[in-house]
């Protein structure tokens, strides 16, 4: 037998597209899905990185975007190009790649729990028999073989008591709001915190599709008030002139876990600063002078509900001021959930950590 012979995997160059489609796609993140903004930024990476090839520019670029369905001009007319569904999903595959692909190798499994049960993998254990047992969960070997041991060979039979059956692992479903905020405070201080927290909301999305697709992730922004948005609509995701309201924010969270029948329910909230904003009888009461008590006992009252309806909240807070550590630490064991206090560059890594954590235990 002459076997195999296995030789160095020299990875093929990038095409000169693909080269500048991984820049487009961070610079349409960045400009919040303006195309006219992102190759204006690209054209200027170009003169002074030279990007392109001689016998390729950005106008070979900008076409092959349009041959490749990445970008259409809109029906409005005047000339104005917008991205597609593809660019949008191109995006948070990036997303993924980029966060998740960082993270260290861990246990696979999909929503494996220490409970066995109905599910689809086939478990180590075993146990004997059981009326209501199906054929396919017989092991034919290990059934056989106590039928020899009971029985004897040479009067060999299987009777009931000789059947063993495996046990299949149990897979659990969770329901995930997370929540962005997107008060004014995410750009201050010259500081792009929103396109990380937009980085990862894309790719806990695109895992969540693709590993784990009987689960549901719902996305929620808050500022002075909260609402909820669709997966397409996070590259075009921007920061407002708004106040903070986390009340408000997960209020619309356990309106929308609310209707979810999985059993196992939970909520990741993004922010940096404190709730300065809540809103009564329809009118506005805010303070962001400092952690205003009215609006601190609201948020205390709502962490409390979320833990006797089994909801952890897990808090990933972008700042690392004292006072603001100290209102995260009495939120968070007002609802016996967790918290983490990480950089802009560790933020998906956690996240990240912390949702696979979750799937490999029931969090009820």
């Amino acid at each position: 037998m002459l076997g195999y012979r296995f030789s160095n995997y020299d990875k093929p160059d990038q095409s000169p597209f693909d080269k500048l489609f991984d820049i487009f796609k961070q610079l349409i993140t960045y400009t919040s899905g303006d195309f006219n903004e992102a190759i204006s930024w690209l054209t200027e990476l170009d003169k002074e990185y030279k990007l392109t090839e001689p016998d390729y520019g950005i106008g070979d670029f900008i076409q092959e975007l349009k041959d490749r369905g990445y970008i259409r001009e809109e029906t409005s007319g005047g000339g104005n190009i917008a991205i597609t569904p593809k660019t949008e999903q191109a995006i948070r595959q990036q997303a993924l790649e980029k966060i998740f692909g960082k993270l260290k190798k861990g246990t696979s499994g999909n929503h494996a729990t220490k409970y066995t049960g109905s599910g689809d993998e086939i478990s180590s254990d075993s146990r004997p028999f059981q009326f209501g047992d199906t054929l396919d969960q017989i092991s034919m070997l290990e059934s056989m073989k106590n039928a020899q041991i009971n029985n004897g060979i040479s009067n060999f039979m299987i009777t009931e008591n000789d059947l063993e059956v495996k046990e299949r692992e149990h897979k659990t479903q969770t329901s995930t709001v997370l929540m962005i905020d997107i008060s004014h405070s995410m750009i201050l201080y010259g500081e792009d915190r929103i396109t990380p927290a937009k980085n990862v909301a894309m790719a806990l999305a695109e895992l969540i599709k693709r590993k784990y697709p009987k689960d549901t992730l719902d996305i929620i922004v808050f500022g002075d008030d909260a609402w909820e948005i669709k997966i397409k609509d996070l590259p075009y995701l921007q920061v407002g002139p708004y106040h903070t309201n986390t009340v408000a924010g997960i209020e619309l969270a356990m309106d929308l876990l609310r209707r979810r029948k999985n059993a196992n329910k939970q909520i990741f909230m993004i922010t940096d600063g404190k709730p300065t904003c809540i809103k009564e009888n329809g009118q506005y009461y805010q303070n962001s002078f400092g952690l205003d008590r009215k609006i601190i006992n609201k948020c205390l009252t709502l962490a409390q509900s979320c833990r006797r309806l089994k909801i952890p909240i897990t808090t990933f807070m972008v700042a690392r001021d004292p006072y603001l550590q100290e209102f995260v630490h009495d939120f968070t064991e007002a609802n016996n959930g967790k918290a983490f206090y990480t950089s802009l560059q560790g933020l998906g890594n956690f996240i990240f950590e912390d949702f696979e954590r979750n799937k490999k235990k029931n969090i009820r």
